[in-house]
């Protein structure tokens, strides 16, 4: 068995000892039996050459092609394995929860087939080709490092770009894994992939991960299904976020949808659709604080005493990419229990809570109220903060309206 890691970066010569290039990928057919079909080369003028493995003819030390190779391309339901495996988060059927693949395994049967993925710390150090000295290191200290190794048949891999890797008869596993876990990986994916990833789970369980992606994902999602496919989905889900779900569809599809429920729901929803204003935009802050995954608690602690000297409140603080989306959030408490050098990707939490300027203010305050926040993130539709809205900001509204 070979490691990709281990081959990743070697030469790659013609039989006449031509160097052509290095390594840098390699093809796979996305199957049951994911067999290798083609090595990606990086050229000496950094160009890209996609040879078929029927040109290979030694895969350790310098890699040999046949000097009469011919080049060829992606073709259908083949992936890359560093674009579409390595690194990337998978499911661990077999352990019913989300993992990462650090490393991919390699056999050769008379063909080349991927085996499975390396999941643990072995793959890491493999990678940066510190394991041997690191083993070496722990082995006189009593330690022994094992490798953390899922089969192809234990693991789904995240992007299903042509619809090819299936689940093998092993969805039952699906239910023991968290929804928002299972939202956090088919939020990395696209919506065609997660649509059909959706389809082999039942309605409860589709609920379930659906109330746990952001907004956008899921009004691309509603957009997609039948009008019947969707009341059933929302009648499953929380109704503080149905209405947020409702307000992202074409008031077409939204008016067949509602008619759709029973009466009951059908004039609750519509009671809060006709308050959806930019009430709530009467109400933010730009009193909050934005720090990046990789700030460490030391970097966030000078940013507080930095910028916030004049806040009237402050209590959390938000997470955003290079994007300037928001990504995490995480308290006062969660960074103070911190080293100073950790980086808040490591404890900030993912799934984030917010609402948006078309939120009825009844949303806004039942969010607060039920996950106990005394601040919410407004966000727009490519999720970039647009402020915060206080609690304290939010009850007087309904105040005003008991005492009249």
């Amino acid at each position: 068995m070979i490691y990709f890691s281990e081959i990743q970066g070697r030469k790659v010569a013609t039989e006449d000892q031509v160097v052509i290039g290095r390594l840098e990928d390699i093809i796979f057919h996305a199957s049951e039996s994911p067999s290798i079909t083609k090595i990606v080369v990086r050229g000496i003028l950094k160009e890209k050459l996609i040879i078929p493995v029927s040109y290979l003819r030694k895969l350790n030390g310098t890699i040999i092609v046949g000097k009469d190779y011919i080049m060829s391309s992606l073709e259908e339901n083949e992936l890359f394995l560093v674009k579409n495996l390595l690194d990337k988060q998978i499911i661990d059927l077999k352990g019913s929860k989300i993992v990462r693949v650090n490393d991919v395994a390699i056999q050769d049967k008379g063909r080349l087939y991927i085996a499975g993925v390396d999941i643990g710390l072995l793959g890491i150090l493999r990678g940066l080709r510190l394991e041997k000295t690191i083993i070496k290191f722990l082995s006189r200290l009593g330690i022994k490092l094992t490798s953390q190794f899922l089969s192809w048949a234990d693991i789904q891999p995240l992007e299903l770009v042509h619809g090819a890797v299936k689940l093998r008869k092993k969805e039952d596993k699906l239910k023991t894994i968290r929804p928002e876990d299972l939202a956090d990986y088919l939020e990395k994916t696209n919506t065609t992939n997660a649509e059909k990833f959706l389809k082999i789970l039942d309605e409860k369980k589709v609920a379930d991960v659906i109330g746990n992606l952001n907004l956008n994902f899921r009004a691309v999602l509603f957009r997609h299904y039948q009008p019947d496919k969707a009341v059933r989905l929302l009648e499953r889900i929380d109704p503080d976020e149905v209405v947020d779900i409702l307000l992202t569809l074409p008031s077409r599809k939204r008016n067949v949808i509602i008619s759709k429920f029973t009466d009951e729901k059908r004039k609750k929803y519509e009671y809060l659709l006709n308050y959806s204003t930019t009430q709530i935009g009467n109400l933010l802050t730009s009193e909050y604080l934005v720090v990046s995954p990789n700030n460490t608690t030391r970097e966030v602690m000078g940013k507080i005493k930095q910028e916030t000297s004049e806040f009237s409140a402050f209590h959390t603080i938000y997470v955003i990419n290079d994007k300037r989306q928001l990504v995490g959030v995480f308290n006062l408490h969660e960074l103070l229990l911190q080293e100073l050098d950790t980086p808040v990707y490591k404890f900030m939490i993912q799934n984030v809570i917010v609402a948006h300027l078309t939120s009825p203010a009844e949303i806004v305050l039942s969010k607060m109220i039920k996950y106990k926040l005394a601040a919410l993130p407004i966000t727009d539709k490519n999720k970039n903060i647009i402020g915060i809205v206080a609690i304290s900001d939010v009850i007087p509204i309904f105040s005003k309206k008991f005492q009249s």
